[in-house]
């Protein structure tokens, strides 16, 4: 039982102490005998809290930036009318900065034996699993004087996905796509091991594609053309350890790399080919196999979800074997990492002639474009020692690289919004040069 600013304010004017108990708390109010006698009444015309029935529906799902509308059903099964505020409570992340008071509390009126719905709107800033807290429920009398208070829990979540921000390149990616496929017009001479028609020699083909046998028959050279092969595996390989969880910008590494592997995705499954995710530190995070081109990518996004970068050193050999062991057969590994020196060095390179000798190997990386700007910078001392510092780092992270494609990988180093569309760039010559 709680008392409200009215009933104090109306005590003020009475001389009868009345004792009051809520929840703990003791207190006197001096009240005179009518207005006692109101407020019991206002008290027992309230509506009771715990014998309220309450469910959810509505989203289960949403894309980080996106809202989410979940809806909670209050029935009154009491004979008295409940009028009420309630507040739904959820995770901190689970709304905007400072709208949370507004979002979360609502006022209610629920005639007896009927039932309201009410919707609370989320606007997450994280992904992840966001379950909600508890429902507290403030029941009023018709006067407004006292109150009876309870909560209910009402299980639900809410899975904030990654946002996909990337999707606007997948039209000129799939267009390019086609264009390898030979479903246009545009004429490719891109290398494969399909073979897709003759043609006649112009200036700058590779000669060993001509077809002599064809030659001989006409008065023209032929050549042969070549389709992309389809039905090819491809492993995502998530690196979720601690360099991962270096932040560019406003979010961290992680979260770049999963926007680029899920372009990737949706290109290589337009393509025919089969996508598979591995998300690994020191043991495994995320795996998805086997699924359908129609289900891939709800899969991946679904799996991706949940991923945090561990406060912990990659364990390159156990990441390694896990690797192997989910693509037994040739494939294309595409490894999102970093290209700082000594985790490479110390730990993948050691143990990358494992994944070359079987496997076709791309690496992406995020760059920082903070590096870029301080590398430019000039004007006093303190820009000037930035800028040699920015250099050192950036010729580190070149030789890196460098080291890399000496061992036959495919290097994508790039910043968080150009690391998607040069990935897929890459995987496209990849295919166009038959190396897939």
């Amino acid at each position: 039982m709680a008392f409200t600013g009215r009933t104090a304010l109306l005590a003020a004017l009475g001389s009868l102490p009345v004792g009051i108990w809520d929840a703990g708390w003791t207190g006197i109010l001096a009240v005179n005998a009518p207005l006692a006698l109101a407020c019991a009444c206002d008290f027992a015309m309230a509506a009771p809290v715990r014998r309220l029935s309450l469910t959810r529906s509505g989203d289960t799902s949403a894309r980080l930036g996106e809202p989410a509308d979940v809806t909670l059903t209050v029935t009154n099964p009491s004979r008295r009318p409940l009028r009420a505020q309630l507040r739904d409570a959820w995770p901190p992340s689970s709304w905007q900065p400072g709208t949370e008071t507004e979002a979360s509390r609502h006022h209610l009126t629920v005639p007896p034996g009927e039932r309201r719905r009410i919707t609370t709107r989320l606007r997450p800033t994280r992904r992840g699993d966001h379950q909600t807290d508890r429902v507290t429920i403030r029941s009023y009398g018709p006067l407004g004087l006292f109150s009876r208070q309870g909560t209910h829990k009402v299980p639900w979540t809410v899975r904030v996905l990654p946002p996909f921000t990337s999707r606007k390149h997948l039209p000129s990616k799939l267009a390019r796509l086609r264009e390898l496929d030979g479903r246009t017009s545009v004429l490719t001479r891109g290398e494969g091991t399909e073979f897709d028609s003759l043609r006649e020699y112009v200036p700058g083909d590779d000669t060993r594609s001509i077809d002599w046998r064809a030659t001989a028959r006409h008065s023209s050279v032929a050549v042969r053309t070549w389709r992309p092969e389809r039905d090819r595996h491809i492993l995502l390989v998530l690196d979720t350890g601690r360099t991962s969880a270096g932040r560019v910008g406003d979010a961290p590494r992680l979260d770049a790399s999963m926007d680029a592997a899920l372009l990737l995705a949706a290109l290589a499954s337009r393509a025919g080919d089969r996508v598979d995710l591995l998300a690994y530190d020191r043991r495994v995070r995320a795996l998805v196999q086997g699924r359908t081109a129609r289900d891939v990518l709800p899969s991946l996004v679904n799996a991706m979800a949940t991923l945090e970068p561990e406060l912990i050193e990659t364990n390159a050999r156990g990441l390694t074997a896990t690797a192997l062991r989910t693509a037994p057969r040739r494939s294309l590994i595409v490894l999102m990492t970093t290209l700082d020196a000594a985790p490479v060095e110390e730990g993948l390179l050691p143990v990358l002639p494992q994944l070359t000798q079987r496997h076709t190997v791309l690496v992406a990386s995020v760059a920082d474009p903070h590096i870029a700007h301080m590398a430019a910078s000039r004007g006093n001392a303190e820009a000037v020692y930035e800028a040699a510092a920015a250099a050192q780092a950036q010729t580190e992270r070149h030789r890196t690289a460098d080291q890399l494609r000496r061992h036959g990988v495919t290097v994508v180093d790039a910043t968080p919004d150009q690391l998607a569309p040069a990935l897929a760039d890459a995987y496209l010559a990849l295919k166009a040069a038959g190396r897939l």
